[in-house]
Formats: structure tokens, sequence, C-alpha cells
């Protein structure tokens, strides 16, 4: 068949090859290069983190939500300008904290990301991808037991989902990472996990590979998805030029909202913005990918630096990147690493498409089924990429898939 992807993230690129790998005719539709600065793919922390099936919105957050609005190194943000249009997503989110509601939500991203490693090693197979795919642990740090213990419903639930963790007092930490600052003493490293050393570099070498082996890519704007009576669906782009195909899948992260709109799909999604603080010619770079606990932010070896990542902003997609979450990361660059030297800096903000649910709309329009979602992957994008696509190009090759889909269907906002 003839399919369109919208989208040239990781999660649009993953879904363009392994359709194209299925034999299909396939045109990968973006206004930005696979791997360039406008695409969330490009500044992650890049770790497959194939522990984070617990979401954001937890227990006891709406209690802590004072105190991070009055801290500046909190891991939460708000962008005050459009703090009204944000409340009602913001307050439905903090809903989803409840211990039931996120047991679901656990269960459902399982599958989604639990054999990460093995998606990723399984696409960048026989490509020069497959160079940028690392294997290490992904190492939570704490300032000790203590502060460990308060997440004991979190790796609770990790475990209840087959999550394992070797627990490290001061002096194992220390031996694994001796640049580390002596204020934290305590950690929990997970195993079998990895990271992408750029994801950039990482897309980039997918998107090139799937062009090299047949497939096409178009740069443009997509504006509108029409499902064609007589079957099939057409991508209208910016200027009018129309790529008529047998299937279309959107998968173009948080701006994939508005396409989904006009198709009368609500999302209930917003761009909740990650940034980054990138530090090329680090004086040290840590073993493998780690997780600063009480800053909620990555700290990951790179190919050209040390990339520390995180940060939750809810903001307008349009709206400028503010100060405050850069400021929180140097802070945090210090705390962590104080006898960190490096050349120069660079920071990046990213918009990561959150649904209130914290799941991923994936599969086909009840009303329109040449219509395929794929979007909506929070903070895991890179992880459950592979899988993502591997799901839709399953669906359009009517395979049945291995997991069940009926938590990410795409009509359950437009039920209540």
């Amino acid at each position: 068949m003839r399919v369109a992807v919208v989208g040239a993230g990781i999660v649009g690129v993953s879904t363009a090859e392994w359709l194209r790998r299925d034999g299909h005719e396939v045109s990968l539709i973006d206004r930005t290069r696979p791997g360039e600065p406008g695409q969330a793919s490009f500044g992650n922390a890049g770790v497959l983190a194939a522990s984070s099936v617990v979401p954001v919105s937890v227990p006891g957050l709406v209690w802590k939500l004072p105190g991070y609005l009055l801290s500046r190194d909190a891991p939460l943000h708000l962008h005050w300008g459009s703090l009204a249009r944000s409340m009602p997503w913001l307050l439905h989110f903090l809903w989803n904290g409840r211990r039931t509601k996120v047991e679901q939500v656990a269960k459902a991203l399982a599958p989604l990301i639990g054999d990460t490693v093995e998606q990723h090693l399984a696409l960048a197979r026989g490509t020069n991808a497959a160079s940028f795919v690392r294997s290490a642990n992904y190492t939570a740090i704490y300032r000790n037991r203590a502060a460990f213990r308060k997440d004991a419903f979190v790796f609770g639930l990790r475990r209840s989902l087959g999550g394992e963790w070797d627990e490290w007092d001061c002096a194992t930490l220390n031996a694994h990472e001796p640049e580390l600052s002596g204020a934290y003493a305590f950690a929990a490293s997970f195993r079998d996990h990895g990271f992408i050393s750029s994801p950039a570099g990482y897309v980039a070498a997918l998107a090139e590979h799937f062009e090299r082996e047949g497939g096409r890519f178009l740069t443009g704007e997509a504006v509108d998805i029409v499902p064609c009576e007589s079957g099939g669906a057409a991508v209208t782009l910016a200027g009018g030029a129309r790529e008529h195909a047998d299937r279309v899948v959107l998968a173009a992260g948080v701006w994939s909202a508005g396409l989904a709109r006009r198709l009368g799909y609500k999302t209930a999604m917003v761009a909740e913005r990650g940034y980054h603080v990138m530090l090329s010619g680090a004086s040290y770079m840590p073993r493998g990918p780690i997780m600063v606990a009480d800053a909620k932010t990555s700290v990951t070896p790179m190919a050209d630096g040390l990339r520390f990542a995180g940060t939750v902003e809810v903001a307008p997609v349009n709206a400028p990147p503010s100060r405050a979450p850069v400021q929180a990361l140097r802070r945090t660059v210090r705390r962590v690493f104080p006898r960190l030297s490096w050349q120069s800096e660079t920071t990046w903000m990213g918009q990561r498409p959150s649904t209130v649910d914290s799941l991923p709309l994936i599969g086909p329009l009840p009303d329109a089924p040449a219509v395929l979602f794929a979007f909506g992957s929070q903070h895991v994008g890179m992880t459950m990429g592979p899988r993502m696509g591997r799901l839709i190009a399953d669906l359009v090759a009517m395979r049945r898939p291995n997991i069940d889909l009926h938590p990410y269907r795409v009509d359950r906002f437009n039920r209540g």
C-alpha cells in the first residue's frame, strides 16, 4: 500500500521504517528534517528507560505542588501567562495521580517500554544508527536511604511489573561514580537499560537508511488530513499540495492535536515542555545515565557532551523558552558534580506530547480506519518509539498485535 506518515521524530521515523520493511511505499512528511532541533527527539535525555512505567502524576503530587511553585529548583514550572488556559488539563492530570489510576496507567505503559533496548536494537540493526544504541545501568541517586524510602510506592509498582534493581550504599555509589557529590549517599541502579549516545544523530541515521532503501521524505507542514469516500486519505500541506495514500499515520507529537481536532477527535494533550543543558568537553563522564531523584533530572553521557535533561513546564506550544528551568538545571550540575569543568554549554527546549492520562493514542480511527494515530508518548518517547512504530505496522498489515491496545484507544477522550 501507499502510506503517508506525518511527523519525523522517533515515533514517525520508526513507523515509516517498519512499514517500509513490510514492503509498503512510504512517504515521511515533516516541516523539518529528522534529528533537527525543532523535534522533541533532538534534545531528550536519550535514556531507554524500561523502568519508567510510573507517570509523573502520582499520589501526593497535589500536596507538593505549592512547594514546587515556590521553589526555584523544583522540577515543575508553570507558564503563568497561560495558567488559566492550562488549569483544566492540570487539574485533570493531578486527579489521575490517585493510586488506582496510576496502577492502571503503569500496567498499560509496561508492555510499550519494557523491552525498549531490544526494540531499538531490532530497528537499528543493519543501519548506521546501530552504533548509537548503548547498554547500561540506569542509576537513580538519592541523598540517603530515607529519601529513597519516600518513593516506596513508585518502586513497589515497578517491582510488581518486573522491575529489578541493585541498591548501593555510599561506598558502592562512590566506587561507580567517584566525581559525584558526597551529598548523594544512596542509589537504586536498574539493570538491562540503555541509552542513545546522540538522539539527533540516531534519528537522522534511521531516516537516512529509510530514504536510501527506497523511502521518501517530503518537506512540508501538514495542515489537514481528510479521509476519502473511495478509501484511503489525503494529507494537505501548507501551500496546497496534497499527498494521497491508502493509509495515513499521524505521528507528529504535540502538533498532532490540531490535526486530530480537524478529524473530530479530542486528544487531551498539552506541550509538557522539557529542557536540557549540554556540556561539551566535560572533565568527567559517568558510566551510564543517572537520574537525580530530588531534581527529576537525567544526566546522560553522550557522544558530544554531558547532557542534563528534565523539568516539566506546562506552557503553550508557541511560548518562548523560559529562563527558570535552564537556571535550575545549571544549579543541578553544580550540586551533583561540584568539581566538574567543561569547555562550552548549549541549552534547548522541546515539547513533550503529554495526554492527561499519560498514555499515547495508538490505532485506527473508528469512523475512518484509513487514518491511524501514533502520538502522546509524554516523557518516554525515545524509549517507546520503535515499539509504537512496530504496532502501527502490524495494524496496517492487519497482523494481530501481541499486546492489548484498548488502553490507548484513540476515541477515549471523545467518550469523556
